[in-house]
């Protein structure tokens, strides 16, 4: 039995602790995001992208869905798409299956994404003469603090900690300068969803860091067994 921080936004971090608690670990939520969802008028275009769940609205226009990967597609069938295709991996994925899908002559992509974010897809996209219409969705707004079961985790026990963007490794780095009295990290793994979340993690001095085969929780949790 091992004892993992889980760090990604909910209402993902609750699943995810589940998931660890089935196999026999012990997880403690520390959620490093909170999701605010915005509202926002969807123009008309030929289709949506979405590079995170979390930019999907409640409902959907009936257009062809194009999502960075299974689990965000799966959250788009679930607001009522039928019409949709995942890329399987990340946005450069996502960029390549829309060029080979799409015309720039059948009119522009939807993109959904959250503040400051999404910005280099779109950008490869008008690259390859495509109209893309950004619409921010939600803002993430990054936590100020650890809960206590955190921080004595980290003063005092031993484990690993997932993070599941760049983002949310870069809000920890920063929190663990913050802590007083000091905390380490010298006895946990952190287990990283892509390389650039394990860079954004370097700075600290982890036991180890391990980066997920494939950019999805499957091959995340797959570095605990």
């Amino acid at each position: 039995m091992t004892t993992i921080l889980v760090t990604r936004p909910e209402p993902g971090a609750t699943a995810t602790a589940r998931r660890l608690m089935e196999r026999g670990h012990t997880a403690i939520v520390a959620p490093l995001l909170t999701i605010a969802p915005r509202t926002t008028t969807l123009p008309a275009a030929q289709a949506i992208l979405v590079t995170s769940a979390n930019g999907l609205p409640a409902v959907l226009p009936n257009l062809p869905v194009f999502a960075v990967g299974d689990a965000t597609a799966a959250a788009a069938r679930a607001r009522g798409a039928s019409n949709v295709t995942s890329a399987g991996r990340d946005a450069a994925a996502l960029a390549e299956l829309v060029r080979a899908t799409c015309s720039p002559q059948a009119g522009p992509l939807l993109l959904l994404s959250g503040a400051r974010q999404g910005l280099p897809l779109a950008a490869t996209l008008r690259a390859a003469g495509f109209r893309v219409l950004r619409r921010v969705t939600y803002a993430v707004v990054p936590a100020t603090t650890l809960p206590p079961a955190a921080i004595n985790l980290l003063q005092n026990g031993s484990g690993a900690a997932l993070f599941f963007s760049p983002e949310t490794a870069h809000i920890f780095v920063r929190l663990m300068k913050t802590l007083r009295p000091p905390a380490s990290v010298t006895r946990l793994d952190a287990l990283a969803i892509s390389a650039a979340t394990a860079a954004a993690l370097a700075p600290l001095p982890w036991a180890h860091i391990r980066v997920a085969s494939h950019p999805n929780q499957d091959a995340l949790l797959a570095l605990l067994t």
